[in-house]
């Protein structure tokens, strides 16, 4: 069974990606708010994936995404995040993350983008 975190300041946009993941088999092993406790929870549970949204309080997404893959290059990690500015998704990219999914986001496009990136 693969294993998610999920990294998003809404609890509305964690609960929809927990429901679809968990409806597909996913196990969810934590949940994070902000940036940094996506690093911390990412270190403790050493998921498959993990769905980051870029915008969240205090430390954001990129910082999250830059320390992740800075310290486990093996890590797999989506962005999702209503900001689709060419620049911030180009910076996403060359900091590792694997795909991105813009926001509002289709159900079947974010579980095809977790199964593509876990396998």
């Amino acid at each position: 069974m693969k294993t998610l975190l999920i990294a998003d300041d809404a609890p509305i946009i964690r609960r929809i990606i927990r429901d679809a993941a968990l409806a597909d088999g996913w196990r969810i092993v934590d949940e994070a708010a902000n940036g940094q406790e996506a690093v911390a929870r990412y270190e403790q549970h050493r998921p498959d994936a993990v769905t980051l949204d870029l915008v969240m309080p205090d430390y954001d997404g990129l910082y999250a995404l830059r320390e992740i893959v800075g310290r486990y290059a093996e890590a797999k990690v989506i962005v999702v995040s209503s900001l689709n500015q060419k620049q911030v998704l180009t910076e996403a990219f060359q900091l590792g993350a694997a795909d991105f999914v813009i926001k509002p986001f289709d159900r079947n496009r974010l579980l095809d983008t977790l199964r593509q990136v876990a396998r």
